[in-house]
């Protein structure tokens, strides 16, 4: 029985996927790095800015680096996307659905916090929440599934009894890596891009997401 829905943010909470192709950007030209936005978009979305500046760098980056780097290109985001913030359609209502329905609500980002509570709070949703973990949490980034078994832990459940929401490739592979169950978001990607889930929808108003939950006791 499903007892917690997570959420990704990126592409999940925010449809923002163009937003942050401008910030790395703009973001690049700041450190002189020349990058190619479809190879970027292929390699790098899902993942962590340790391994993305990483591999824009090629070579491995120090903890201070990851720090400061990523911390300057999330600022350049957020100064880029401020003013176009809103939630993907359906989210709100389908989250008032699921608190009104007893289910514990999450979130688990690769994001850092910083970027975690500027979306959480534009949107105005941060009571709708039981936990949310940042990538400044973890140690291993998406695909590995460290994210998501510390946010079931947080919510004193299992794996199997949680349902994720998920638009990346390295973001569906952690959830299924940590045991759970994965609906697919098509924000950021078509559906032949991304790996096998339960199924996949535009948005929160879906009605496929109806039916789902009232198979799994709701």
């Amino acid at each position: 029985m499903i007892k917690a829905v997570i959420f990704d943010m990126d592409g999940v909470l925010v449809d923002n996927h163009n937003f942050h192709v401008e910030a790395w950007k703009k973001f690049c030209r700041e450190i002189s790095v020349e990058i190619d936005i479809a190879e970027f978009r292929r390699k790098y979305f899902g993942k962590g800015n340790r391994d993305i500046l990483s591999g824009l760098l090629n070579r491995e980056v120090t903890d201070e680096e990851v720090h400061l780097l990523g911390e300057r290109k999330e600022e350049v985001y957020r100064e880029v996307y401020s003013e176009f913030v809103e939630p993907v359609y359906g989210l709100v209502d389908f989250l008032e659905f699921a608190k009104s329905a007893g289910i514990k609500l999450a979130v688990a980002t690769s994001a850092p916090v910083s970027n975690l509570d500027f979306i959480i709070d534009k949107l105005s949703i941060r009571n709708y929440f039981d936990c949310l973990t940042n990538g400044n949490e973890v140690a291993k980034a998406k695909p590995h599934p460290e994210v998501y078994l510390i946010t079931a832990r947080k919510l004193n459940l299992q794996p199997d009894e949680c349902v994720v929401f998920e638009d990346s490739v390295s973001g569906i592979e952690s959830a299924k890596n940590a045991g759970m169950k994965v609906i697919g978001l098509l924000t950021t990607h078509s559906q032949d891009e991304l790996p096998e889930t339960e199924f996949f929808i535009p948005n929160f108003a879906d009605i496929k997401l109806e039916s789902f939950f009232e198979q799994n006791g709701f």
